[in-house]
């Protein structure tokens, strides 16, 4: 990792020359020293070392907790499983972009990131997964990936797609009438766009004027059906201009692309500018679901494509040209997310199920 000082950009002060250095050496510390803080000058603008780590720890997590819900799907643990392979980069960059002590999140199943970005944590996520009594979602009765916490100012959506897009509308309708400055952000994804759900409520909140920030992950698949047979339009930001809003595509494999697209929207919201629609194009790393098989639609050339534009090593990449990373950093990091999601999971494990009294009496034959 290379050094830096105050606020990330500056290089720390010179050290003594160790004794016994060649000339030759001297000029390559000297070359070195001088590229790296090339590299930290050139940092995208406004942002300094500490958010571009917090984005890629972020994702590291999302990705080391996604496999360890895949596992625990495939041993009978936890019930079907929506990865967010490949929207690592762009529930980050959102989540990062909003302020956790008054937004309101309304996720999709794919949102992992963005849940983590607001503070729920890793041990709310697995509790949920394992149907534990402590579970903040819903006290072990709710479905794995429908995250929801009060506290977290996270509402949960419903099974059927699509449907979360009114109840975002409402929130962020609420938040006006109670006078707050607070503003919401609604994931869905390509899929979701050609319901009449997403139509209605793109609709009230643009005739309103509402602080709602719309986010379609764009994942080009429909379940098993290629966004190109599903809508004739190439572009879901398109569509803005139908609601009379601002809309705009942004890359989804890159974090600070993301962040200073909903960083623009959440600001023009809280102005009262009313909302807009972001299309984030990601990409799919994974099946559907654990009970998909996308083999069977998804021809192989396609999914190598996919594979290459991971938004995991192209940040990494990044961070390693601006200086920041390292290879045995970047283990370190790995490692880190790691053991974060194994202690989550010895945690989730060692709660209580739900017993028989929790449950509502319309639901227990009683």
């Amino acid at each position: 990792m290379v050094g830096t000082g105050a606020g990330g950009r500056g290089p720390r002060p010179r050290r003594p020359v160790a004794a016994g250095l060649s000339q030759a050496a001297l000029a390559e510390r000297t070359r070195l020293r001088q590229r790296a803080i090339a590299r930290l000058d050139a940092l995208p603008s406004g942002l300094t070392a500490e958010p571009l780590i917090r984005l890629y720890d972020l994702m590291l997590l999302t990705r080391a907790l996604d496999d360890r819900q895949a596992i625990l799907s495939r041993q009978g643990r936890q019930g079907i499983h929506l990865s967010a392979r490949g929207h690592e980069a762009s529930g980050a960059g959102c989540g990062l972009a909003l302020d956790p002590e008054r937004d309101i999140l309304v996720p999709s199943h794919r949102s992992l990131a963005t849940v983590l970005a607001v503070g729920v944590t890793p041990e709310d996520i697995l509790l949920q997964c394992l149907s534990k009594a402590t579970d903040p979602a819903g006290g072990g009765r709710s479905m794995p990936n429908h995250y929801a916490h009060a506290r977290r100012r996270v509402l949960s959506m419903s099974s059927p797609i699509g449907t979360q897009i009114p109840h975002a509308v409402g929130a962020a309708l609420a938040s006006r009438v109670r006078g707050e400055s607070a503003v919401t952000l609604v994931h869905f994804g390509d899929g979701a766009a050609s319901k009449a759900d997403v139509h209605e409520g793109l609709n009230m909140a643009a005739v309103h004027h509402l602080p709602v920030i719309f986010v379609c992950e764009n994942n080009g698949w429909s379940i098993s059906v290629p966004v190109a047979k599903q809508m004739a339009v190439r572009s879901v930001a398109r569509r803005a201009a139908g609601y009379g809003m601002p809309g705009q595509q942004v890359d989804g494999t890159d974090p600070v692309a993301v962040f200073r697209a909903v960083s623009a929207a959440a600001e023009r919201a809280r102005r009262g500018d009313g909302p807009t629609l972001i299309e984030s194009r990601v990409v799919r790393l994974a099946p559907h679901s654990t009970d998909d098989d996308e083999r069977r639609y998804r021809p192989p050339d396609e999914r190598a494509r996919a594979a290459r534009r991971d938004p995991l090593p192209r940040f990494a990449q990044r961070l390693k040209q601006w200086g920041l990373l390292d290879e045995p950093a970047d283990a370190a990091h790995w490692e880190q997310a790691k053991q974060r999601v194994a202690a989550a999971l010895a945690f989730a494990e060692a709660a209580a199920d739900p017993t028989p009294e929790l449950v509502p009496p319309d639901h227990s034959g009683g």
